[in-house]
């Protein structure tokens, strides 16, 4: 029984199975399910199924979603639907799609119904809403995860393949971990915001839940894209995805700073998880956690809070008990911060972000609990909010940080109960964590879901248009240093250490930061160079060459072994002033001992 969204596409294109059908399967699904607290809104069979036929006159090549059914968190706006965002006194009808729903009707999607949240999209426990706890198919005693509980809920159970939720401090990511589904969240401003409720309007982004990476990944490569109607658009192209690569650096913290609440049983679902890894090839790298935990105390600590309070600030003054009372608690304190505080976080916060960056040159990625542990709806009533913040341990930072996500399954503990990881990544390096990602879930083997529905086989990934294309690289742009992570965002894969022929010399230049230059002297005065090749898609490519700052270029370099492979250089010109630091024999090198000074 098709169950992806891939298999979904692929029955439809070839007729086995036709849009109308999904749909009457979805809806049966939903009725054979039974848990009202799911959806808050759901749209009448009838007009889905219209929809479906209508769909029959256009050409499935050219929609990438066609006939996929798909829920969307009910403060994200849809026509036809309320939006409530769990709040009945709040509610509105839109006159327009969020560019994210208009976009995947554009794709060939129908949409099913508007799904649960923790009200205002505050939570990450999925309890606070007066439409009731959806249930954990999961396991029935504990909670769905929040705040897009309803959105996990009904991919986990099978209602529908794909869901849109959102997340500003985890709620695409610890409502994954809890309903054993695959949640992405991308970077900041790629998917656009506009007609999504905000929570924190500087942090929001739209997520994907889904039951496999590639069925999220061909979700985001649906709704992504620049939008002038959201302010905080930003125009970050998904790259390519790429086959996994040995010498993986993946990032785990430093012994004795992961904190999981006394779960031993999580903990030691994380030590599996890290021997998965290692087995996959990945070179395990140790990194200082405690400035990720600073950055997370900011996000309820500092004056974010105050984003959510706006929001509501009118309801809070006209209709208090309309709230949530644990939302009203939280939000209500956004009214006490002053410009002060505002300001003085925000110096924080970007020196958090100047110490992240220097983390992340020694890391392609990160890989964290997606929440430290769980807990039962009874444990969640009788202690709200101190729960709840446990939850974010792990993903209330990364926003803040600019850092894109994937929640992944990990295993099922001996309890019954899901564990997942999450790999996280400077903004832009969204293809970089699916292309991990995707084979360590494959790499589990654990059934998609709460429906036992074995995962299909990794898909073969689609040829490189026109052919990858190989530089070399000498400085900065080297694995660990400062610039590396430009390579990562653009889908650049490292394939060799190497070195020139021994006719270079290497030169510090006088720029900020700083960089080395290589030139090619007569034969006999030079020495061989340390370099790395990476290649880049021929976009890629295109994109890297264009950023190149005078006086470097790309030329041909020659290689000891005698190939010739395209790689910076400098003019002749641009050495004035500089030190010749050939003698060092490389870059990493020299920067070493500059470090050691």
């Amino acid at each position: 029984m098709t169950e992806t969204v891939a298999a979904i596409i692929a029955a439809h294109r070839s007729g086995r199975l036709s849009p109308t059908e999904t749909v009457i399967r979805c809806y049966q699904r939903i009725r054979d399910h039974n848990d009202p607290a799911v959806f808050i809104s759901l749209r009448e069979e009838s007009d889905a199924l219209a929809e479906a036929e209508t769909l029959t006159a256009k050409d499935p090549a050219k929609l990438p979603l066609y006939g996929v059914p798909v829920a969307v968190k009910d403060n994200i706006d849809a026509l036809g639907f309320q939006t409530t965002a769990a709040c009945p006194a709040f509610a509105y009808r839109p006159s327009y799609d969020a560019t994210a729903v208009a976009k995947l009707r554009a794709a060939g999607a129908i949409i099913i119904g508007k799904t649960n949240l923790d009200q205002f999209a505050t939570g990450l426990v999925g309890v606070r809403s007066p439409y009731g706890i959806p249930g954990n198919p999961m396991r029935s005693d504990l909670i769905p995860g929040g705040s897009s509980s309803g959105s996990a809920v009904a991919v986990s159970a099978g209602l529908v393949p794909l869901a849109l939720g959102t997340d500003t401090a985890g709620s695409g990511r610890v409502p994954a971990m809890l309903n054993n589904i695959v949640g992405l969240k991308p970077s900041l401003g790629m998917i656009s915001t506009a007609g999504v409720v905000p929570a924190c309007r500087t942090l929001d982004c739209v997520s994907v839940f889904a039951l496999t990476v590639d069925d999220a990944v061909t979700a985001l490569a649906a709704v992504a894209g620049p939008d002038p109607a959201d302010p905080f658009s930003r125009d970050r192209p998904l790259q390519e995805i790429t086959p996994f690569r040995s010498k993986l650096r993946l990032g785990v913290p430093r012994q004795g700073q992961l904190i999981f609440f006394g779960d031993k049983a999580s903990e030691a679902a994380y030590g599996e998880a890290l021997k998965r890894w290692s087995a996959l090839g990945a070179d395990l790298v140790e990194f200082d956690m405690e400035p990720f935990y600073e950055t997370a105390r900011l996000l309820y600590q500092g004056p974010w809070v105050a984003e959510r309070y706006l929001v509501i600030r009118d309801l809070l003054a006209s209709a208090p008990d309309a709230i949530h009372p644990v939302t009203r608690e939280i939000t209500a304190t956004g009214s006490r911060l002053t410009a002060a505080d505002t300001f003085a976080a925000l110096y924080r916060l970007q020196s958090l972000r100047k110490i992240a960056e220097r983390a992340f040159t020694n890391m392609d990625a990160m890989m964290l609990p997606t929440a430290p542990t769980v807990y039962s709806t009874k444990q969640v009533l009788a202690n709200p909010i101190e729960l709840n913040s446990r939850l974010g341990t792990y993903t209330n930072f990364v926003n803040l940080l600019d850092l894109c996500a994937l929640a992944l399954p990990a295993s099922i503990r001996a309890d019954d109960i899901p564990f997942g990881i999450t790999l996280i990544a400077p903004a832009g390096r969204d293809a970089v964590v699916a292309s991990i990602g995707r084979v360590f879930h494959a790499d589990t083997k654990l059934k998609v879901g709460a429906r036992s529905v074995s995962q299909p086989p990794l898909a073969p990934l689609p040829a490189s248009t026109g052919g990858d294309i190989a530089i070399a690289v000498v400085g900065a742009h080297l694995s660990g240093m400062a610039l590396n992570g430009e390579l990562g965002t653009l889908g650049g894969r490292l394939e060799e250490a190497a070195v020139t022929a021994p006719d270079y010399r290497l030169y510090a230049l006088p720029t900020v930061p700083p960089k080395p230059g290589l030139l090619r002297v007569e034969p006999g005065k030079g020495t061989s160079i340390e370099l790395e090749i990476w290649t880049l898609s021929p976009a890629a490519f295109g994109a890297f060459v264009a950023a190149i700052p005078p006086p470097l270029s790309i030329g041909t370099i020659r290689l000891s072994d005698g190939r010739s492979v395209k790689g910076f250089i400098v003019e002749a010109a641009g050495i004035e002033g500089a030190r010749d630091i050939s003698s060092y024999g490389g870059w990493r090198a020299y920067m070493a001992e500059k470090a050691a000074v």
